[in-house]
């Protein structure tokens, strides 16, 4: 028996779908041309920056082509479609990211003591176009960072290539007004820096889904307090909840009702009660309740939670 169904198919980062494009084609654009400043430059910083443009049109096309998929409707054995594919690339996106981040901290320990000559103006220029694609994509990303995992990724290798172009900005800067060239290697760690720790953040957060561990926002306890309350509710068990994909968190408990409830045909009034009671308390779109006799304890298993 379930009560608080939501059978839609949409996602939380379907509505972002257009502006994931978008984001993808400044990325691409950006990309392209650090790629031709660095190699016009000799700068490791700018490079740097568009190994880190690379992932991020890689984890942009990733989570586009996730919330396009997710869309799909559910059908046959995969009966939740395929909205958990939008998780999936979160943990790609971050992996990416962290190796992105390696490489570029190894690299620049490479050149420490042997710079080469920078062309700094050709930086200046070309981070600076940087900088302005990467705000344009943050604004565009903005609203729905807080909804899905996928664009949450996407608007924070965004916020990281933003504070990128900052760093290679400040080092050719630099190099531009003292001639010291180490400024570059400085900024592209500083670049390899800044990823790492959005990474961890990304995989630790869709590894938690991935693991079916309860929403962060859902605390079981109280949860199982507010069973308790409905009338004629005497006890609950097997109560889990976990997420099948941003913006859908599920649940399911059995709940043990009197006797003299379900002998007054009762069910459905308490089935409607824990509906309304969750629905009110937690943001949860999805519950499935199995409701159960006091007598029914010596049927089930015999682990409980």
């Amino acid at each position: 028996m379930g009560a608080g169904h939501d059978h839609g198919h949409g996602t939380a980062a379907g509505a972002s779908r257009g502006r994931l494009a978008v984001v993808l084609a400044l990325t691409m654009a950006v990309l392209v041309a650090e790629v031709v400043g660095s190699l016009v430059s000799g700068s490791l910083a700018l490079l740097a920056d568009a190994g880190h443009m690379a992932t991020d049109a890689l984890g942009v096309g990733l989570a586009l082509g996730a919330v396009t998929l997710a869309q799909r409707p559910a059908r046959g054995r995969r009966t939740f479609g395929w909205q958990r594919v939008e998780i999936l690339a979160a943990v790609a996106n971050g992996l990416l990211l962290a190796g992105v981040a390696v490489v570029v901290v190894v690299e620049a320990v490479r050149r420490v003591g042997d710079p080469p000559e920078i062309d700094a103006g050709v930086v200046l220029a070309v981070a600076a176009a940087g900088l302005a694609a990467n705000l344009a994509g943050l604004a565009l990303l903005h609203r729905g960072r807080r909804d899905s995992l996928a664009v949450r990724g996407a608007h924070l290798e965004l916020l990281g290539d933003a504070l990128g172009s900052v760093a290679v900005l400040a080092a050719g800067g630099v190099v531009a007004v003292t001639g010291w060239t180490p400024a570059d290697t400085i900024g592209a760690l500083l670049v390899g820096c800044l990823v790492l720790p959005r990474a961890w953040s990304l995989l630790r957060e869709s590894l938690d889904v991935l693991l079916e561990a309860a929403p962060r926002d859902v605390d079981l306890d109280e949860v199982r307090a507010h069973v308790l309350s409905v009338e004629g509710v005497v006890g609950v068990h097997d109560l889990h909840a976990w997420t099948i994909t941003s913006g859908l968190p599920v649940l399911s408990a059995h709940v043990v009702v009197t006797d003299e409830a379900l002998a007054a045909g009762h069910g459905g009034r308490v089935l409607d009660a824990l509906g309304s009671c969750l629905g009110a308390h937690f943001d949860v779109a999805h519950c499935t309740f199995q409701i159960e006799a006091e007598a029914h304890a010596g049927h089930e298993a015999p682990v409980h939670d």
